[in-house]
């Protein structure tokens, strides 16, 4: 199925580390903003981080990240996807992060899982000329992953 990214970037002139994910999966898409799994860990982690409530409403996700200095996006704009299998990916095309990078000063930029990270390898780099930092997905596929072993891995973007 072709799909269309259809959100847009969370960013500001104060933002200073740009986390990138895939794609919108089926369930952030029909809660109509990044991360709407309620299983997935990215908002309980971004809060914890950055010494904020866990915010509920769209508003509040994205002032505590324009509050933390945090932009958010996804490499992917369109791409032929199987529901919201990662591993499905093919024919993307890239959002135009440069819009981002232009706009204000992105000291690091991070991936949200390899699958983004690849992509962007691929999609991005050859544009931005940059260099992007793994993580690993906050995704509730990512079982291995403990909250507690991700908040250690993700304190990377407080440095």
């Amino acid at each position: 199925m072709n799909k269309e990214h259809g959100f847009e970037p969370i960013y500001d002139a104060n933002s200073r580390v740009l986390i990138l994910g895939t794609l919108p999966s089926v369930k952030s898409s029909a809660e109509g903003f990044y991360y709407g799994h309620p299983q997935n860990r990215f908002w309980r982690l971004m809060a914890e981080l950055l010494g904020r409530p866990k915010p509920e409403s769209v508003g509040e996700k994205k002032n505590m990240l324009l509050a933390g200095g945090v932009a958010l996006w996804d490499v992917v704009k369109r791409c032929d996807i199987e529901g919201s299998s990662d591993a499905s990916i093919k024919n993307a095309e890239p959002n135009d992060i440069m819009l981002i990078l232009n706009s204000c000063r992105i000291e690091s930029i991070y991936a949200n899982g390899s699958k983004a990270a690849a992509l962007y390898d691929r999609l991005l780099r050859p544009v931005t000329g940059r260099d992007i930092v793994t993580l690993p997905s906050t995704s509730p596929a990512n079982a291995a992953w403990s909250f507690e072993r991700l908040k250690e891995a993700w304190s990377v973007i407080l440095r």
